[in-house]
């Protein structure tokens, strides 16, 4: 199975990868409990101290003296929150544009679908500039930014998917029977297509992830006194060759759900359609 650890069984895989995404969304939510500090705390007698017991800043402080570990885990729960919310969104966008432009075909089609190429080729980066300014730098912006576009390749990949689902047989026959096109997409075709948009889904999170860290590194994105993992990367990357560990903590994080998240996704793949093994 691509993407699964070669000494993993599939099945094994997608439970180790279902176990780590549910390790760390609960360390998000519950381990800031566990510490006596707050995100916004400064410990002024520890700034950016290695990771130890002392004063329990177990991931260490930043140059501010505030606690990494708490800061990093609502890193964590910031970038979850608008990768699932961003993910939702071009899922509900995605599916009933390309649903849509998939079942129509002809002329119809290929209009919705020079519409996907064009917002393709607009620059990324230069749009969220654009929402920036217009709206200001805050989560709800960057989730704006991200959810504006993250629904394109979804619904390339839900035309695709319909328009082979149209030659169906029971399509064909609903058709036939006089059953109105918006009742065949909701009954038949929307239905058929929960495979592939789950699966792509899975996938979409990881990639949504990695572009808000990129932003929030850029300062685009989250912005301080928030925390997210881009711009905790983006501190630590300042402060590498003195305090390494600022960057290791967020990026540890941001590779194990990537990778978690990806392997999820191959398992699905592999068991909805077992003959892709």
């Amino acid at each position: 199975m691509a993407g699964a650890p070669a000494w993993l069984p599939p099945a094994r895989a997608t439970r180790v990868a279902l176990g780590v995404l549910g390790a760390i969304a609960l360390l998000a939510v519950a381990g800031p409990f566990a510490s006596p500090w707050r995100g916004d705390e400064l410990d002024w007698a520890r700034l950016a101290m290695s990771p130890g017991l002392d004063g329990r800043h177990w991931f260490g402080t930043d140059r501010l003296g505030r606690d990494l570990y708490v800061r990093t885990l609502e890193g964590v729960r910031v970038s979850l929150a608008i990768a699932l919310a961003a993910t939702l969104v071009s899922l509900v966008i995605g599916v009933a544009y390309g649903a849509i432009a998939g079942f129509a075909g002809g002329r119809l089609e290929a209009l919705m679908m020079r519409v996907v190429d064009v917002l393709y080729s607009l620059p990324y980066v230069f749009f969220v500039i654009l929402l920036t300014v217009s709206l200001g730098r805050s989560p709800a912006t960057l989730f704006l930014a991200i959810g504006a576009v993250g629904w394109l390749t979804m619904a390339r990949v839900v035309c695709s998917q319909t328009e082979s689902l149209r030659q169906r047989e029971f399509i064909e026959a609903a058709t036939a029977a006089g059953v109105p096109a918006r009742a065949i997409l909701l009954r038949h075709v929307i239905p058929n297509l929960a495979g592939p948009v789950l699966v792509y889904a899975t996938l979409t999170v990881p990639g949504v992830i990695l572009i808000e860290s990129f932003l929030s590194f850029l300062g685009l994105g989250v912005q301080e006194p928030a925390a997210s993992l881009g711009n905790l990367m983006a501190q630590g990357t300042a402060e590498m060759e003195s305090a390494p560990w600022m960057l290791l903590a967020p990026c540890g994080f941001l590779v194990a759900i990537v990778l978690a998240l990806g392997t999820l996704g191959d398992g699905l793949r592999d068991w909805l359609d077992p003959r892709g093994r």
